[in-house]
């Protein structure tokens, strides 16, 4: 079958399965919501275009964890501080007002003005408290396969996409270019045993290489494990289940092929 190969590479990347509110989860692999919210970036799709959903369900997704990285957890605040020395009361403030710290509400007044969130216990503009997980210096190599032109249409997305790409959350920048090839080939871990690494990985594999990689490959309902990041109804956050088995994919002396294709 026709394989987009996708190599996802970053300082940082965040694969949530999990996320909610003040907890951001990391899974330990790329998600296929979150490779699919990738696609849907290369393709100019807004989150809730229904056509994320197709998308979904129409390609099937393998990953190879060639590095699979450092957990790594930030307790991030947004809002809350003022950078005047106004006396804090509790009224409405206004986002241009030099309350400018706070959180911003969903309320509009009939200016047109933004409305900041009040604590109603001080009176000082809200701050929003999150832990949020990361996953450092990790390295993956994606393969999906499906209808030969969606594949080919989604090659020339990935190398020339509508908006920026991301590592699964949009502080996330990829650090070399996302397209990492295409070809044939008769399934996903075939796809995936091919020997293409990126210089980042063999560089890291020099301080100690591993004898197999993990892959994750996407099955038929009922085998493997069950996971929820097949995507629902994109723009209320609904997911479907998917089924995914895990393999070890062995690795033999020769350390294989460097990418190319990085520039």
């Amino acid at each position: 079958m026709q394989t987009l190969f996708l190599r996802l590479e970053g300082p940082l990347q965040a694969w949530g399965l999990r996320a909610r509110w003040g907890e951001r989860d990391t899974a330990d692999a790329p998600t296929k919501s979150g490779v699919i919210g990738l696609l849907g970036c290369a393709l100019g799709l807004r989150r809730d275009d229904a056509r994320l959903r197709d998308l979904s369900d129409q390609v099937r997704m393998g990953v190879r964890v060639d590095l699979p990285g450092t957990l790594l957890r930030d307790y991030h605040t947004t809002g809350g501080g003022r950078f005047s020395d106004a006396p804090a009361t509790s009224k409405s403030r206004f986002h241009d007002e030099p309350y400018i710290g706070g959180v911003l509400s969903a309320e509009v007044n009939n200016q047109g003005r933004i409305k900041v969130k009040i604590n109603a216990n001080t009176g000082e503009p809200e701050t929003d408290v999150s832990t949020r997980f990361y996953l450092a210096d990790a390295s993956f190599r994606v393969a999906l396969q499906g209808p030969d032109t969606l594949i080919d249409e989604l090659a020339r997305a990935v190398q020339h996409p509508v908006w920026p790409l991301f590592l699964g959350r949009k502080a996330c920048v990829p650090a070399t270019p996302v397209y990492d090839g295409a070809g044939q080939f008769d399934d996903l871990e075939v796809a995936l045993a091919e020997r293409t690494f990126s210089r980042r990985v063999l560089q890291a594999w020099e301080r100690g290489r591993p004898n197999a990689l993990r892959a994750l490959i996407e099955t038929v309902a009922g085998q493997g494990n069950r996971q929820y990041d097949n995507i629902g109804v994109p723009g209320c956050r609904v997911f479907r289940p998917r089924y995914v088995r895990e393999v070890w994919l062995p690795l033999d002396a020769d350390s294989g092929s460097i990418n190319t294709l990085e520039g």
